[in-house]
């Protein structure tokens, strides 16, 4: 393994994510992190200041290996990374008490939380929906090197990535890479395929750098292939069926607030108001279908214009609101062709709703003939005609498959073993795979 690790971290140097004139994070092994190399500003001096005393002071006396995670997919109104962090770190604390844990993450401000959020100052993205951009892959390296990592998981290909990989050389410790995207697909999306080349290049050139790759599904583990990584692991993301169950359903409550009779037919998206959510498609199919069908968007309908059957309710941040939205639905839909995994479909299968998704990407690998229905391709015609082949089923006996699937499957607890051990395995550090009690 140690063989591995340094031929791994030379790549690091020889490419150019170390910006020219950089020292060699290797080069600083073993030197702390010294405050001097985390300013930014001369008005966040105080901030920088008292957010490393903050992070010191919680690290230099816990002798327990410390995971760190760190990316930039972390926000507000944050999808599916957010949630699998938050669920980890909470699952950590009660399952591997043996075991530290830390995020850092981008911010308003530089802030060390007793929740163990490392928050760093980062600008907001110009319509990011409130996504925040780090600019100095230096500065970030040295933040995730002052926690005192045993590993490190990186979110992202972007500044924290880099930075990851940074602070993986100074302190010796792996990084792991969790490729919860594909850049290149969305960069084809949104600017046209001429873009999808020259990122994929630069996605590959970063992930072949890290000590082990995790994907969420078979379908991004293949766009990684194809990019030529390698070492790739597949691990499904889980859900909290404790939430998210079918015992929330309350379908009068729904349809009272939303001021529709009982004849109707609730369809459910619950995201972001993003271009490859293809909440498009998902319009123009529920007019297709006309009466008695409606469209509840959660979120997902923000900033677009009113449209017949189609109910647009604000994003909400408490999970158990959502999941009383769709529990209350009579299905969930959800039309993106390119879904790297697709966590907020295991949701709405605990919360015992059948789905109806596109017979492609990572929704494919989870939903199938027993638990729900896939269009033919993401399209208003073929997606309005597996609806209806939904509700000429029973779609009540479909939700409860897709509950006992979520729970016998995809629960979190058997997500985080399986992470804990790649830790393990990358680190040689055993108190990963002891639960609470000591026992592996």
């Amino acid at each position: 393994m140690i063989k591995r690790l340094k031929s791994r971290r030379r790549k690091i140097v020889e490419g150019d994510v170390v910006d020219s004139g950089h020292v060699d994070p290797r080069a600083l092994r073993g030197v702390p992190v010294q405050e001097a190399e985390l300013r930014l500003i001369p008005g966040l001096d105080e901030e920088v200041s008292e957010t490393l005393t903050g992070l010191k002071a919680a690290t230099a006396g816990d002798a327990r290996p410390r995971l760190i995670d760190t990316t930039m997919l972390f926000a507000p109104k944050s999808g599916g990374v957010k949630r699998y962090l938050m669920s980890k770190k909470a699952w950590l604390e009660a399952e591997r008490p043996d075991v530290a844990h830390s995020l850092v993450v981008p911010g308003p401000h530089h802030e060390m939380g007793t929740d163990g959020l490392v928050r760093l100052h980062a600008a907001k993205l110009p319509f990011g929906d409130g996504y925040r951009w780090p600019q100095s892959v230096r500065r970030w390296g040295a933040w995730v090197a002052a926690a005192n990592p045993a590993v490190i998981e990186a979110g992202d290909p972007y500044t924290p990535g880099q930075g990851a990989l940074e602070a993986g050389q100074r302190t010796g410790c792996p990084v792991i890479g969790f490729c919860h995207s594909d850049p290149a697909g969305l960069a084809a999306l949104h600017f046209g395929e001429w873009a999808k080349k020259p990122v994929e290049k630069r996605w590959a050139r970063l992930f072949g750098q890290f000590d082990r790759v995790v994907s969420p599904s078979r379908y991004i583990a293949r766009r990684l292939e194809e990019a030529g990584i390698r070492d790739i692991v597949i691990q499904p993301l889980g859900v909290d069926v404790k939430t998210f169950r079918p015992d929330r359903r309350d379908r009068e409550w729904l349809l009272e607030r939303l001021g529709l009779p009982d004849s109707a037919r609730l369809l459910c998206f619950a995201g972001r108001p993003a271009r490859e959510k293809n909440v498009d498609v998902l319009i123009e199919a529920v007019q297709k279908l006309g009466d008695p069908y409606h469209l509840v968007l959660v979120g997902a309908g923000q900033g677009l214009p009113a449209e017949e059957r189609v109910i647009s309710l604000p994003y909400e941040t408490n999970p158990k609101v959502v999941a009383k939205i769709i529990a209350s639905c009579d299905a969930f839909v959800h039309a993106n062709d390119k879904e790297p995994f697709g966590l907020i479909v295991l949701e709405a299968m605990a919360s015992g709703r059948a789905v109806v998704g596109i017979n492609a990407g990572g929704v494919k690998e989870t939903v199938d003939s027993t638990v729900g229905q896939l269009a033919r391709a993401a399209e208003p015609g073929a997606y309005a005609e597996a609806v209806r082949a939904l509700f000429d089923r029973d779609v009540e006996a479909l939700g409860a498959a897709a509950r006992t699937r979520a729970v016998d499957v995809f629960s979190w607890g058997r997500v985080f073993e399986g992470l804990c051990d790649v830790y393990a395995d990358v680190s040689g550090k055993e108190e990963f795979r002891r639960g609470r009690g000591g026992n592996a």
